[in-house]
C-alpha cells in the first residue's frame, strides 16, 4: 500500500475553450493540440502543488472522456451506431445520451500502449507521485455491446469482457513498474447493482442474472490487478453513479453489494461517492476490511454551490463509526470532466472545491 494521501481527487479537470476547440479542430491542426495540452498540463500540475496535495494527474486533458485511452488505442470500437440511453438529469427530469465508448462491431486490436501519449510527460513534469486513471474493463460490456452487431464477434458479454481485461491488466503492470505510484480503475458500473431499475435492465436488456454478473466484474476487475502490487504502489478503484455534464443515471446506497465488493476487491483504497441522498448511508462502510481505505467523496463536482468545512468534518466523523479515521480520506464525488465538456461549473469552482479539500483534510488528519 502505498502513502495515506488524505486529500485525493478522482483525476479529470475542466479543459479551458480553447483546448475544446482545439481538440474540435485535431484533424487540421494536431501540433496545435499537442503544444496547449502541453501547456495546460503543466498549468494543472502547478495549481494541484499550490492547492497543497501529494499526488498529480494530466486532469486526462489529452482524452475525449475517462475512457478514451482504451477506445483510440483498440481496434473494434464503431462510433456510428452507438447504445442509446437514459439519465437522469440531476432531478430535472430525463435526457437521452448515446453511449461515448462506441460499439465493439469488430475483433479487438490493441493498436499501441493506452497510456502512450501522457505518461512520459508526466513522468518528466510531474512535481510529485503520478496518480494515472484507467476505465474497468466492464464499463465496456455494459455500454457498448449491442445485439446484432457485437454478438457476430463476441457471442456474450463474456466473451468482450475478458478479451478486454488482458489489455487492461497490461497497462497497470506497465504504469508501476515504469514509475507510477497510484493506479485507479474507474467503475461506474457497479452502481447498475444498487439501483432496481438498472438491475432489471441487466436481466431484460443484458439477458444477465445480476448476482452472477457481479460476481463475474469483480473477478475481472480482479484480474486486472494481478501482479501489478509493488511497495509504496497504491491500487484504487473509483465507484460513480454517473457524472456526464452534472447528469446521474443510478441511485441507491452500497447496501446490496457492499459485503461482496469491499470483501472481495484487491484494492488498497475505494473511492466513493457520498456527496448527496442518493449514495445511501455509511453503514456498508462495515464491511470494509481493516487496512483498506476508503475516501469519501462528499465533495460535489457536479455543482458549483461550495460546501461548508464544518459539514464535511461532521461527515467524515460520521464515517469515522463505520471506518477508523486513519483509514479514511476526503475527495470529490467524481473528477469535474468525466466527458471532454465537462460539468456544469467554473474552473474557479473547480479549484475552490479542490483547496476545500486539502483544508478540510488538514484539519481533520492534522
Amino acid at each position: 500500500m502505498g502513502a495515506p494521501y488524505r486529500a485525493d481527487h478522482v483525476g479529470s479537470f475542466l479543459r479551458p475553450s480553447e483546448l475544446l476547440e482545439a481538440h474540435r479542430a485535431a484533424a487540421s491542426d494536431p501540433e496545435r493540440l499537442r503544444a496547449l495540452e502541453d501547456r495546460h498540463v503543466l498549468r494543472v500540475l502547478a495549481k494541484q502543488q499550490e492547492l497543497g496535495f501529494e499526488l498529480f494527474t494530466d486532469g486526462e486533458l489529452r482524452r475525449r472522456n475517462f475512457m478514451s485511452d482504451f477506445t483510440d488505442a483498440v481496434e473494434g470500437f464503431n462510433f456510428g451506431d452507438e447504445v442509446a440511453r437514459s439519465w437522469q438529469a440531476g432531478g430535472a427530469g430525463g435526457m437521452a445520451v448515446s453511449s461515448v465508448a462506441g460499439v465493439v462491431t469488430g475483433k479487438l486490436r490493441q493498436l499501441r500502449r493506452l497510456t502512450a501519449h501522457e505518461l512520459p510527460f508526466l513522468l518528466a513534469h510531474s512535481p510529485g507521485a503520478i496518480k494515472m486513471t484507467l476505465p474497468s474493463a466492464t464499463q465496456f460490456p455494459a455500454i457498448a455491446y449491442k445485439r446484432g452487431l457485437t454478438d457476430r464477434v463476441y457471442p456474450s458479454h463474456s466473451a468482450l469482457l475478458w478479451e478486454i481485461v488482458p489489455i487492461i491488466k497490461a497497462e497497470v503492470q506497465a504504469l508501476v513498474t515504469e514509475g507510477v505510484h497510484y493506479v485507479q480503475i474507474d467503475a461506474p458500473r457497479y452502481s447498475y447493482y444498487v439501483d432496481p431499475k438498472w438491475r432489471h435492465y441487466i436481466k431484460t436488456e443484458m439477458g444477465l442474472e445480476p448476482d452472477a454478473a457481479l460476481d463475474e466484474a469483480v473477478r475481472a476487475d480482479n484480474a486486472c490487478f494481478e501482479g501489478a502490487r509493488r511497495a509504496g504502489v497504491t491500487l484504487a478503484i473509483h465507484l460513480c453513479r454517473g457524472n456526464n455534464r452534472s447528469h446521474w443515471y443510478a441511485e441507491g446506497g452500497y447496501d446490496p453489494i457492499a459485503e461482496k465488493l469491499f470483501g472481495t476487491l484487491q484494492v488498497d483504497r475505494f473511492l466513493l461517492e457520498y456527496d448527496d441522498q442518493r449514495s445511501g448511508t455509511f453503514e456498508p462502510l462495515r464491511f470494509v476490511p481493516r487496512g483498506k481505505t476508503v475516501v469519501l467523496g462528499l465533495v460535489s463536482s457536479k455543482r458549483p454551490q461550495l460546501e461548508s468545512r464544518h459539514d464535511l468534518v461532521r461527515r467524515v466523523e460520521e464515517a469515522a463509526r463505520q471506518v477508523p479515521l486513519e483509514h479514511l480520506a476526503l475527495s470529490p464525488q467524481c473528477g469535474f470532466a468525466s466527458t471532454m465538456e465537462g460539468n456544469l461549473l467554473s474552473e474557479d469552482d473547480q479549484w475552490a472545491k479542490l483547496r476545500l479539500v486539502v483544508e478540510t483534510a488538514r484539519e481533520v488528519w492534522r
